[in-house]
């Protein structure tokens, strides 16, 4: 029976792009929790790691066969997690400028009352697209937007942890602006916060 624990790291590489799971799982095993430690103190959320660490193995299987390890395999997988990490923080910056310059633009009230009538077909075209989500992702989106709930009160109120409630939400919202588009979304913004 092969013990892969006493394999060193070269050897590993060497059976997983031979398509062997239990070098896999030895690598995995190995390195998932200094992989994980480090990318929660980067990020500052449990979920967030948890998901960095399954992408990052789950890329490695994927490119077993392909990837150049150069005989350095902690080396490329801490690598690999950081550039992942570097592209979650990236993008949440994409996200809070993007909610930045949305609050300024509401803040600003400026509506247009002179289109009353395309704002009520407006209105109803949202209506529509919130009706058109998943049934889940419906009833926590309107526990967001109509109810005005916070993330903790409709986690505990449909029973679901807070992460899944942000990424529902996110999810959500990522849909209605790619039915509605960004002049729509926006205005549907004005109407619903």
């Amino acid at each position: 029976m092969t013990r892969y624990n006493q394999f060193s790291d070269f050897e590993l590489i060497l059976r997983l792009k031979e398509d062997d799971e239990s070098a896999f799982t030895e690598i995995y095993e190995r390195y998932k929790w200094v992989l994980y430690s480090h990318a929660y103190k980067k990020l500052k959320n449990r979920e967030e790691a948890k998901d960095v660490i399954q992408e990052l193995f789950a890329g490695l299987w994927t490119k077993r066969n392909v990837i150049n390890f150069n005989a350095n395999l902690s080396g490329y997988l801490y690598t690999a997690m950081r550039n992942k990490i570097l592209n979650i923080i990236a993008h949440q910056q994409v996200a809070d400028k993007y909610i930045d310059s949305l609050e300024a633009y509401t803040s600003q009230n400026s509506f247009l009352t002179d289109h009353l009538i395309r704002e009520k077909q407006l209105a109803m075209q949202i209506e529509q697209e919130i009706d058109s989500l998943p049934p889940r992702m419906k009833a926590l989106f309107l526990l967001s937007r109509k109810e005005y709930l916070s993330h903790r009160e409709i986690a505990c109120k449909m029973e679901i942890s807070e992460e899944t409630v942000k990424r529902q939400m996110k999810n959500a919202l990522k849909t209605l602006r790619l039915k509605l588009g960004i002049f729509s979304f926006f205005l549907f913004f004005l109407c619903f916060i």
